[in-house]
């Protein structure tokens, strides 16, 4: 399984990623929308689990895993930030802790509706 931590910001995604069955890690700087679409598209057919701190902007995104059959969880961002213990914010770092959050199975998911209701929640 890959498991991805992701910083989501309107305009790039910073990811941390691991491949746990050869332990590889990796971090990447995806922009929106075209090169974050290919890189998900390539693992396609590939068990993996996104994790990302809740926000606003992030409907297209869930909608593009759920596509892709890819697993996303969003994180309550206050539990996130609660509990890193270094209080200096980069992307980088913060899609590290995300990415630790998930491995460690410690990660703040928070329930959200199946995607596929989505078209029926709206008038």
């Amino acid at each position: 399984m890959m498991i991805i931590g992701c910083d989501f910001h309107p305009r790039f995604q910073q990811i941390s990623c691991l491949l746990e069955e050869t332990g590889e890690c990796g971090q990447r700087r995806l922009m929106h929308n075209a090169e974050a679409e290919q890189y998900y598209r390539s693992l396609r057919g590939a068990r993996v689990r996104v994790g990302i701190e809740a926000t606003g902007s992030y409907g297209w995104f869930r909608r593009f895993m759920s596509e892709l059959g890819h697993e996303l969880l969003v994180g309550d961002a206050t539990q996130i930030r609660a509990s890193n213990p270094r209080r200096q914010k980069t992307d980088k770092r913060d899609a590290e802790h995300l990415l630790d959050l998930l491995v460690a199975d410690r990660f703040p998911a928070i329930w959200q509706p199946p995607a596929e209701n989505a078209k029926l929640r709206r008038p």
